[in-house]
């Protein structure tokens, strides 16, 4: 197999081939999810500590879930009530963290960076569960393999990113890897919540749900992020509805077997209709959360293998 990154800090390291391991791994993992008994022993007698610097139920639920079914010893820190609150330096934790010999770190940060400047004083791997606007990989990747799992292959599609790009790392993350896999990527909001120089990062722009969804394979939904919003960046959450909620009518210009996909959590009514995100036929959000500890799981294998390997050579 061919994955050779130490840590697992965005998807802009990752080689295409990285990306299929993983994914391919990622498949196996759910089959082993499915099945009566959901264990393995693949990462038996090493620690994986989770330190979420910002609330996220589902990422670390999934991360945790992810840990104990390889057999790890999982901790997780809380560190809105931690240190950090006292004062402690980010360098000051990670010194704190290498004295506990852990052997998997899962970073989430509210900075841009923050997981990356980590990476770089610990003596173990990392993974970047989301920091600040800038990467969220495992999201990216567990959407590629919703992708793949739908529609047979994970290149030569049209994917539309809808709603909230400017604030979104899942955004970011997912425009590098489909990118990547050679597809055909749209961004589709208003223009406040589209970043400048949008166009340079080799997507197209649209302005309007029914051109951007014109023939999309694939229409992926962003939540709107408020706790990341300073001003007016929408009229009212109703007009945004009206205008970018994925409703049927806005579906209706995407192809007749385009399915549709949210990270979560879910703005019902806001960014997407009730009835279209419930709709089994075009919705695969259920099965995102359900890849997402698949995809979790083989990124933590394949980093442990590294790790050993690393630490066998000395």
């Amino acid at each position: 197999m061919t994955f050779r990154a130490r840590h697992l800090l965005g998807i802009e390291p990752l080689h295409p081939v990285e990306i299929t391991t993983l994914l391919d791994l990622a498949d196996d993992y759910v089959g082993l999810n499915r099945a009566a008994v959901k264990h393995s022993d693949a990462l038996a007698g090493l620690t994986q500590i989770n330190m979420f610097f910002e609330n996220s139920t589902r990422t670390q639920a999934s991360f945790e879930l992810a840990g104990k079914r390889l057999g790890a010893d999982v901790m997780n820190m809380s560190m809105q009530a931690s240190s950090i609150k006292k004062g402690e330096t980010l360098i000051d934790t990670a010194l704190t963290l290498n004295a506990m010999h852990p052997d998997l770190l899962v970073v989430r940060h509210p900075h841009s960076g923050a997981v990356d400047l980590l990476a770089q004083k610990v003596n173990c791997a990392v993974l970047n569960a989301g920091d600040g606007r800038h990467e969220h990989p495992t999201q990216a990747l567990l959407d590629a393999l919703t992708i793949r799992r739908a529609k047979g292959r994970l290149h030569r599609l049209t994917i539309a990113i809808c709603g909230d790009i400017a604030h979104s790392r899942v955004a970011r993350s997912n425009i590098l890897l489909l990118g990547k896999m050679e597809n055909r990527v749209r961004l589709v909001g208003p223009p406040t919540l589209i970043p400048a120089g949008a166009e340079d990062w080799g997507v197209e722009v649209y302005g309007d749900m029914a051109e951007g969804l014109k023939d999309c394979d694939v229409v992926m939904m962003l939540r709107l992020q408020k706790e990341r919003m300073d001003g007016g960046f929408i009229p009212s959450e109703r007009e945004y509805f009206h205008r970018f909620g994925l409703d049927a009518a806005k579906l209706a210009h995407a192809k007749d077997d385009a399915i549709v996909m949210h990270p979560g959590p879910m703005n019902r009514g806001v960014e997407i209709d009730g009835t279209i995100a419930d709709d089994i036929n075009r919705s695969v959000i259920q099965e995102q959360v359900e890849m997402g500890v698949a995809v979790r799981m083989a990124a933590m294998d394949l980093l442990a293998l590294n790790l050993r390997e690393a630490r066998a050579n000395g």
